[in-house]
């Protein structure tokens, strides 16, 4: 078998630059507008690259030294290759390199075990957004600094 080199690149995007991909793979029975999220324009956006072809984005929301990541997302055609994988990895490395004492998402409960590969833990919070069920997963970077 042939092996084929594919160049990843993580790049910081727009807002603007991750609607499409939050819509078609999130959302897409939704209107665009159902994807925007207050703050958008504060966050930090960023895409995985892969020959140059955007095909993961994730968004971060830091608060008080607190990072949420929100709307991580692949397209479909490029699921289960490891490009969101490498985003959500390089994500939390640039966090906890920044000094952030917490990093947490809404993971959809049946993606629980996929984020505990990234030293995620699930927490006793759940919740239900159109139908679909939710868990709060975190990571306490530093106890001491974290108040709940």
């Amino acid at each position: 078998m042939k092996s084929i080199n594919v160049f990843t690149e993580v790049k910081q995007i727009s807002a603007f630059d991750v609607l499409a991909i939050r819509h078609k793979v999130m959302w897409p029975n939704k209107p665009i507008a159902y994807v925007k999220l207050e703050g958008d324009l504060n966050a930090r956006h960023f895409g995985l690259f892969a020959n140059n072809k955007i095909t993961s984005i994730i968004s971060l929301f830091e608060e008080n030294g607190e990072v949420q990541f929100r709307k991580f997302a692949t397209l479909i055609e490029y699921q289960g290759l490891g490009y969101g994988t490498i985003l959500l990895k390089n994500s939390i490395n640039t966090i906890k390199r920044e000094g952030a004492k917490r990093i947490w998402c809404n993971a959809r409960v049946e993606k629980e075990k996929f984020y505990t590969k990234f030293d995620l833990i699930a927490t006793k919070k759940k919740f239900f957004k159109g139908g679909i069920e939710y868990v709060i997963m975190e990571s306490i970077i530093d106890k001491e600094l974290c108040t709940d």
